[in-house]
């Protein structure tokens, strides 16, 4: 008993004193490094001098240049000879004198006048519902067709509106011809033999049709293309989620197609009034805006009345007031759509 007490005392005595001691102060190590900062942006464009503000301007100045003296210019002067007394005798020795709004009150006073402006609201109106029903239409099927069949679609609707004007109104001049014009044979094969040897410029009516079908085949490729490219943006899940619901075509394309693309089907609009509204060149090459009066449009009668009757200052009087009423028409469209987009 006396030998484990003994030699335990003293064990008992160290470790007392071990833990009566103080803890030994740890060395200071290393202060840890800061974090490195990241390396600043590089900046993707260089800094621009302090007259770069007037690039863009600067870049897009010969366009405008272009634009004012290609057709500024022409507008100007035309406007100008409206108010002046121009004939052939000004056009040589020069000095128009300035005669106010005579010419303005000459042409509104002629009855002939209002009968052209009547016959081209009627002509611009059958042109632009034909061809937006006809592009709509053509687009949509585009949208169904397969890749291959789409690009056959799309390589002949190209090619149609690349095809020069002068050269369409022949090839149309050749199939209307009243002795070997392919729709003459056409028809008289099919059972319509009143129609053997049929001079259809000949007829009010029926020129009036063919500058119809002329210039819609004309118009209508650029129409499609923009309202396909447009149907492209639409999401298919809108249709199939439409579709699920139990909507039909008619009702998808009034629910969904028609408000998504309203602003391009208003500019696909706007653009073919515009085009149709100043069409010269097919009537004046096919018919002179004939037979009798049947095909005179605004422009065709401006240039009629200018060059026949060599009164230039009534014929830029034409021209003016034709420009006018393509604005007030563009005006009262552009008002009711903003009138709808409010109302949304």
């Amino acid at each position: 008993m006396t030998g484990p007490e003994t030699t335990s005392r003293p064990a008992r005595a160290r470790r007392a004193a071990q833990a009566s001691r103080p803890a030994p102060t740890s060395r200071p190590g290393p202060k840890p490094r800061p974090a490195p900062k990241p390396p600043p942006a590089r900046k993707l464009l260089p800094r621009l001098p302090r007259g770069s503000a007037l690039w863009p301007y600067l870049l897009v100045a010969p366009t405008v240049l272009g634009g004012v003296l290609l057709l500024g210019y022409p507008l100007v002067r035309n406007l100008l000879i409206s108010f002046q007394q121009y004939g052939m005798g000004q056009l040589i020795r020069g000095g128009a004198p300035f005669v106010g709004f005579d010419n303005y009150r000459t042409v509104l006073t002629d009855p002939e006048f209002w009968a052209v402006v009547r016959r081209t609201f009627w002509w611009t109106s059958v042109n632009v519902v034909l061809i937006m029903v006809i592009a709509t239409l053509i687009a949509l099927m585009m949208r169904k067709l397969g890749r291959r069949m789409r690009i056959l679609v799309t390589s002949g609707l190209v090619l149609a509106w690349a095809s020069p004007v002068i050269a369409t109104t022949t090839v149309f001049q050749w199939l209307f011809a009243s002795r070997l014009g392919v729709v003459n044979w056409l028809l008289v094969r099919l059972g319509f033999e009143s129609f053997e040897g049929y001079s259809w410029l000949a007829n009010g009516p029926a020129a009036f049709t063919v500058l119809v079908l002329l210039v819609v085949w004309q118009s209508v490729p650029f129409a499609a293309i923009t309202l396909h490219s447009a149907l492209l943006t639409v999401p298919a899940e809108l249709y199939e989620s439409a579709r699920l619901d139990g909507a039909g075509g008619r009702r998808i394309f009034r629910s969904i197609t028609l408000p998504l693309l309203r602003p391009i089907f208003g500019l696909v609009l706007c653009l073919e009034v515009i085009w149709v509204f100043r069409c010269f060149a097919q009537i004046w090459a096919v018919t002179k805006g004939g037979p009798g009066e049947a095909t005179t449009t605004l422009p065709v009668y401006a240039y009629r009345v200018a060059q026949s009757l060599h009164r230039y200052d009534l014929g830029a009087a034409v021209s003016s007031l034709t420009v006018l009423l393509l604005v007030a028409a563009l005006l009262v469209y552009f008002r009711q759509l903003l009138r709808q987009e409010a109302d949304r």
